[in-house]
């Protein structure tokens, strides 16, 4: 019987992680890594918890016990970075993030002994670099993509300078951060304790804003300033990282320099490429043919593939239906034979993450799952995040919102506009 409960604590937080836009496809892997980061007791209660973000009073209606029990739980699951706990506007609020970015990365983001990192990496192995439902569901799972690339601005030219957008420019995301941290990169360290670490160095993954103080105030993230911030900006280009953040225009909570070997975004590139499971910059790089030796180093220093040297013409060619537009092959390329031209389809990127998220739910019939979150006491200010973001949305977008969520109420605000 207890076998039985044991499951069914973990099936039902996998029914919980998946009323989020962003899911985890259910598998026997996905169950033994819930088993490890969490307890059979912090399942269960976990998988009762809202979605939108949460007060100790809220869950302490929700569990049936006092507040004083529930703040303790609550911080436990905090300093085991399962829970966010954010301080907004001097009132303290509580929200399980996603897997990704979320509850699996911070699991490898510093060095524990409270819990076996070696067999966590390879049950994470299996499940985002073997089994494939899971980074499908992430990278291709919505038309709206998750994450987005940013461009190395030191190869930008002076027309490149006048086209690109200030939330286009990773030092501009560093910049207008209000808190950033420094971690452990996630694809690295798993790979560490798979036998395969790669050249890049390890302490290079950024997150900012607050989540990246809630982070910090747990040990899962140094706290720098933006000068550092720049630095290790630099240092990422200096071993070809490629810069991948939140596709958002404002308020973008991660900034993971990747490379080609371990990290799980540009692996998914790898495999399904075409479909472009990561939303490329505004820029494709050019190769001017008269100059181009054929030398080969661009094509080596791509972290996707995206450069092939010709064996007849001797020249580069770069597949644009998978190129990231990152930059990377210019700065490697010592004869300037490669420059960044502006794409000829237009880039559109969400507002910010409530936008992103909204935009997401819509996608995969989940609205109202954002919207009517009956676990908890409704939250106007979510609420009206929620439904302003959807008011900004295409005519199309709108339709699809009022048809999934099949409301009165909301038909008649969505025929406002």
């Amino acid at each position: 019987m207890s076998h039985i409960s044991n499951r069914d604590a973990y099936k039902r937080l996998e029914e919980r992680i998946n009323r989020f836009p962003q899911g985890a496809p259910p598998s026997e892997t996905l169950f033994k890594i819930l088993s490890m980061l969490f307890t059979e007791k912090e399942a269960l209660l976990t998988a009762q918890l809202p979605i939108k973000p949460f007060s100790v009073k809220n869950a302490s209606t929700i569990w049936k016990m006092d507040e004083v029990q529930t703040e303790n739980i609550l911080q436990k699951l905090a300093s085991k970075a399962i829970l966010l706990d954010v301080d907004f506007d001097g009132n303290k609020e509580y929200c399980l993030p996603p897997p990704m970015i979320g509850f699996f990365e911070f699991s490898l983001m510093r060095t524990r002994d409270d819990i076996d990192q070696k067999t966590l990496s390879e049950l994470y192995f299996q499940y985002l670099n073997v089994e494939e439902d899971f980074i499908k569901d992430l990278f291709l799972g919505t038309e709206t993509r998750f994450g987005k690339v940013f461009v190395q601005e030191g190869v930008l030219s002076r027309k490149n300078e006048l086209e690109i957008m200030d939330y286009d420019r990773a030092s501009n995301v560093i910049k207008d951060a209000k808190f950033i941290t420094v971690s452990m990169c996630f694809c690295r360290h798993k790979m560490e304790h798979l036998g395969k670490k790669c050249y890049a160095p390890m302490e290079t993954c950024l997150t900012l804003g607050n989540t990246a103080y809630t982070l910090n105030k747990h040990g899962y993230g140094r706290a720098i300033d933006v000068q550092e911030g720049l630095e290790i900006l630099s240092m990422a280009y200096d071993y070809n990282l490629v810069q991948c953040g939140e596709n958002v225009r404002d308020g973008s909570v991660f900034m993971c320099n990747c490379c080609g070997c371990c990290c799980e975004g540009m692996q998914a590139i790898k495999k399904f490429g075409y479909l472009n499971p990561i939303q490329t910059t505004a820029f494709i790089p050019q190769v001017i043919e008269d100059s181009c030796i054929g030398c080969g180093k661009c094509a080596k220093a791509c972290p996707i593939g995206a450069i092939k040297v010709d064996t007849e013409s001797k020249k580069a060619k770069i597949d644009e239906s998978i190129c990231l537009g990152c930059g990377v092959c210019v700065r490697n390329c010592f004869k300037k034979s490669i420059y960044l031209k502006k794409r000829d389809k237009q880039i559109i990127t969400p507002a910010n993450t409530t936008h992103r998220i909204v935009l997401q739910a819509i996608e995969k019939g989940k609205l109202q799952e954002l919207i009517f979150d009956n676990k908890a006491l409704l939250s106007h200010r979510a609420m009206a995040a929620v439904l302003s973001a959807i008011l900004k949305l295409p005519p199309v977008k709108r339709a699809m919102a009022s048809k999934q969520m099949k409301s009165v109420y909301l038909d008649k605000l969505l025929s406002r506009k």
